[in-house]
């Protein structure tokens, strides 16, 4: 059909002859309401009947917030945020899952030239042309080991069983004050996973990709131009090259001592972290007239279970109301929304105005300066909404420290705990010692680098 027209080259087709003999009746008992027709001042108004006979639809139904200002409707992508479908997404969608490697991250690095970090990737694939690779691929040849001559080359025997390999490997664990044993190309990537400071661990992954890099170096030295290297000549390249790394890199060392033995023995200079800045963090409360509102979101896992809270005072730290309520499995940022949203309904429906909204997050505050902020589309008519009402309450919206947020955070960390939406007058007993804290002003500190 098109329309309520039939196409008649498809009427004596075979291929829906269950379906034609049911189209009279489906046209027949086709729904003629609209959206538009169950709504009523700005609320569903669903027939009892179908509450009744299909109460999960209705609970779902009820659940979409109707926008205060007419806007078309839309086809969404549900699994993005924005629910647009870019290709990227429809890409992903239907990938395959992958296998989870923890070393690739290591081995793509700003701090080590790309080149260089190819060959580790193409180990790790087992793309390396050693071979034992080439006969996979249909070419038989005699094998020998180029630099020892002793055995057939193989990708791990050429790089971790070699007498050449076996020396400069050697080496590097005597560097690292180490016993290495390898039984899998993976197993060298494990000593990038010990506790060091983040300069040490890209020194010991610089040293892992150009010892690699070497080794293989040495091999086609060995090979095509009938030279053998020195493995002590090989150490000289690894030291020079992950000097250049470690003293280019940005990151930053710990004062141990394990760590400045072993950037000494690849000529790295150490970088110290910048010595912390105590700042000084203290809640200031309102102007006369008007009301403070300290919210904060919270998610046990990003996404994971989700909470948020806040707290409205007035100009001499008075609690004139706060809120707790869980969001069940939402991201950080979801629930920092949920919270400012909550706290400009309650102000409307207080009758509340001139409300400075205060938050921890960042990306709320920006989204409130930014009106082209795109939040995730099963926020968007809440939030357009909220905006609305945000307009009318005479409001601000400000950055504050976390330190300075804590009866907020602990409303919102309240808040995961819960089945439902609770509100105080009063204030309860888990917040009652910070509010006496911000009532006499005595500060929190934030350590800052």
């Amino acid at each position: 059909m098109r329309g309520n027209k039939f196409i008649h080259h498809h009427i004596f087709s075979s291929i829906w002859s269950s379906v034609k003999e049911e189209v009279p009746t489906i046209l027949d008992q086709a729904l003629t309401s609209t959206v538009s027709d169950y709504l009523y001042n700005g609320q569903w108004n669903l027939p009892p009947q179908l509450a009744q006979h299909y109460s999960a639809l209705s609970f779902l139904v009820q659940k979409v917030i109707i926008p205060t200002v007419s806007n078309p409707d839309k086809l969404l992508w549900k699994h993005t945020n924005s629910g647009d479908l870019q290709l990227f997404d429809a890409y992903s969608f239907k990938l395959q899952p992958l296998q989870d490697l923890h070393w690739t991250k290591l081995i793509w690095s700003p701090d080590i030239p790309p080149s260089k970090s190819v060959l580790a990737w193409r180990l790790m694939h087992d793309k390396v042309p050693t071979d034992d690779n080439l006969k996979i691929s249909g070419c038989s040849l005699p094998s020998m080991c180029s630099l020892c001559c002793k055995s057939e080359e193989s990708s791990f025997h050429i790089f971790f069983e070699c007498e050449f390999a076996i020396k400069i490997w050697s080496w590097f664990a005597n560097c690292l004050d180490m016993v290495l044993q390898f039984t899998s190309m993976e197993d060298m990537w494990k000593i990038c996973d010990i506790n060091w400071s983040p300069q040490c661990k890209i020194v010991i992954t610089s040293a892992l990709v150009n010892l690699i890099s070497s080794i293989w170096t040495a091999r086609n030295h060995a090979r095509f131009n009938n030279k053998q290297t020195n493995w002590k000549s090989s150490i000289s390249f690894i030291i020079a090259s992950i000097s250049l790394s470690g003293n280019n890199s940005k990151k930053t060392s710990s004062n141990s001592i394990r760590d400045f033995i072993i950037l000494k023995h690849f000529n790295v200079t150490t970088h110290h972290p910048k010595t912390p800045v105590i700042k000084e963090i203290i809640w200031q409360p309102p102007l006369f007239n008007w009301i403070k509102c300290n919210i904060d979101g919270a998610s046990k896992g990003n996404p994971g279970l989700a909470g948020c809270g806040g707290v409205f005072r007035n100009h001499v730290a008075y609690l004139l109301h706060c809120f707790a309520e869980p969001l069940g499995i939402a991201s950080s940022y979801h629930a920092e929304l949920c919270a400012v949203m909550s706290a400009i309904e309650i102000a409307h429906r207080l009758n509340r105005n001139n409300i400075w909204f205060e938050t921890d997050s960042t990306l709320v505050v920006q989204a409130f300066q930014n009106s082209n902020t795109v939040v995730s589309w099963n926020l968007r008519n809440r939030w357009y909404n909220s905006l609305l009402l945000f307009r009318r309450l005479n409001g601000i919206v400000t950055h504050i420290h976390r330190e300075g947020n804590q009866i907020a955070d602990s409303l919102a960390n309240f808040g995961c705990t819960l089945s439902s939406y609770t509100s105080w007058q009063q204030a309860p007993i888990f917040i009652s010692n910070n509010l006496a804290k911000n009532k006499l002003g005595i500060p929190s500190f934030r350590l800052c680098t």
